[in-house]
């Protein structure tokens, strides 16, 4: 087979494998969340936040809204370290991000149907 044959089937192949994959990632829903940090933050994110009534106060007293918090489950980062994930009921889940100047440390409890934020810290 002649090398421009080949980069003929090459470039077709190419092509079509590029529109299946912008069929498929052109949804609104679509993320790839490979790693271990981008999945537990996805898994809180599609939960109710359920919020104790200290921590709406800590963050009301820090001018941090709830579109706040949301954004840092998009770009936290989660301490495994001071996570623990071996629970059964609810795993604990460290969070760490920085919004507004202001870094944020979170404690929250990933339980089957709601997420929990149980403690923050603002420095």
């Amino acid at each position: 087979m002649k090398l421009i044959t080949r980069f003929a089937y090459y470039s077709v192949g190419l092509f079509f494998g590029i529109i299946i994959l912008i069929f498929f990632f052109s949804g609104k829903r679509t993320s790839c969340d490979y790693s271990p940090n981008d999945r537990v933050l996805k898994n809180i994110r599609q939960k109710n936040l359920v919020y104790k009534a200290e921590t709406i106060e800590q963050l009301r007293a820090a001018q941090i809204d709830t579109a706040d918090m949301r954004k840092v489950f998009q770009i936290g980062n989660v301490d495994f370290g001071a996570s623990n994930t071996s629970l059964d009921s609810c795993k604990l889940y460290v969070i760490e991000a920085e919004i507004e100047h202001k870094e944020l440390r979170i404690k929250v409890e990933n339980c089957t149907h709601e997420a929990r934020i149980i403690e923050t810290e603002i420095k």
